[in-house]
């Protein structure tokens, strides 16, 4: 089955890069681009460059002084002490030449691919320069400047006027998106995540549910240290399910950080190429069965820029243009390329190899955890659903 998909891509999202030895990379945009081509899915026609999103856009969820500090931060004109008021200028997010330009490319890769399906151009579009989702209103987070996904959310609320689901499976919580709608009943956020007892932002417990209005349309799957696949897979795939038809959007956004995988240097889960198989064809299959087909992607964490992303990220492009995962081994023409520059061997195949990962010794009781942790979940999106009826 072959689809009408778009995705946006453009060499200016390679001009966010905060310094050299800093891990957020967006050459992985760039490998992830090639890959396809290189297996023959994707061609000129399928592109759409991204535009630049206005100041009044990206003053859709972000305040004016911020906007105004991330300019002056561009241009050199901010000092260390001005910049830390908004959480610029930190090791996370260092101040770098043309950052709100840079940004700006990011959020107006969102906006295009919103435009793209929401105007009926396409069912999906994917933009992998995005997925920011811990910029905050008035502050940078995690390596986020600009929140894409909140000012998206935001542009789809107040231009097409549709409930959306946002559907988060980095392995850092969607902290940033999450609190931008959280006493919103028109936004549902979905985000599972490593645990924050042991990582960043320490946030997105199963008991953050909404306040106000948007309580019950918050949800959080904190999932332990050390998760393999099938516990993922499993809790991923029961939430989504029921939180879908509990909410029934009109459309579908989802962040696709990639930061899961045991290879990733910054997170202490150990799945494999086996959950970003999954991830994009369950989304793809509930877009179809609730929102008509729309769905956009965008990218988000993901530190093994070579090994990891470019695959789970290429997967995402091939279940959107043709229902289905590649499989077999890599093209060899990519390979060659960029095993050069590579400062690890590239794997050879589509899957991973079962010798890659380690054994657990916690494994059942870090699935036990993890189960609890479905059933509270589940548990407050039952009891809400009894009491908006009644």
């Amino acid at each position: 089955m072959s689809e009408q998909v778009k995705f946006v891509f453009s060499d200016d999202f390679l001009t966010y890069h905060f310094n050299p030895e800093h891990p957020f990379n967006q050459k992985r945009v760039l490998l992830t681009k090639e890959l396809l081509e290189a297996v023959d899915l994707l061609q000129d026609d399928d592109i759409i460059p991204p535009r630049k999103a206005t100041e009044e856009e990206l003053a859709l969820f972000h305040n004016h002084e911020y906007i105004d500090a991330v300019k002056k931060a561009g241009k050199d004109r901010l000092t260390p002490e001005q910049g830390a008021v908004f959480g610029l200028g930190t090791e996370d997010t260092p101040m770098f030449p043309n950052m709100h330009e840079a940004s700006s490319y990011l959020v107006g890769g969102t906006l295009t691919a919103v435009d793209a399906v929401l105007s009926g151009t396409a069912n999906h579009a994917l933009n992998l320069g995005g997925g920011l989702h811990h910029g905050f209103e008035r502050q940078a987070s995690g390596f986020c400047i600009y929140n894409d996904g909140a000012i998206a959310i935001k542009y789809i609320r107040e231009k097409y006027n549709l409930k959306v689901l946002y559907v988060d499976t980095d392995a850092h919580h969607g902290d940033g998106v999450q609190w931008a709608f959280y006493d919103d009943p028109n936004v549902c956020t979905l985000s599972i995540h490593e645990t924050g007892r042991y990582l960043f932002p320490g946030t997105g417990d199963v008991r953050e549910r909404g306040i106000k209005e948007g309580h019950g349309y918050s949800f959080n799957l904190p999932i332990d240290a050390y998760t393999q696949d099938e516990s993922f897979l499993e809790l991923y795939e029961t939430a989504f399910k029921e939180i879908v038809d509990y909410f029934k959007p009109d459309v579908i956004l989802t962040q696709n950080g990639a930061d899961a995988h045991t290879f990733d240097p910054l997170t202490h889960l150990c799945a494999s190429m086996a959950i970003y198989e999954r991830i994009p064809l369950l989304a793809h299959e509930l877009a179809h069965e609730y929102c008509d087909g729309r769905w956009i992607a965008t990218g988000g964490g993901g530190y093994d820029i070579w090994r990891v992303v470019p695959r789970a990220w290429a997967q995402i492009w091939s279940v959107m243009k043709q229902n289905k995962v590649m499989e077999g081994d890599l093209p060899s023409s990519w390979l060659n390329k960029w095993q050069k520059e590579s400062p690890v061997p590239l794997p050879i195949t589509w899957h991973d190899s079962k010798e890659a990962f380690p054994e657990i010794p916690r494994k059942r009781e870090i699935e036990e955890k993890n189960l609890k942790l479905l059933e509270a979940m589940l548990k407050y999106a039952t009891l809400h659903k009894q009491n908006s009826q009644s």
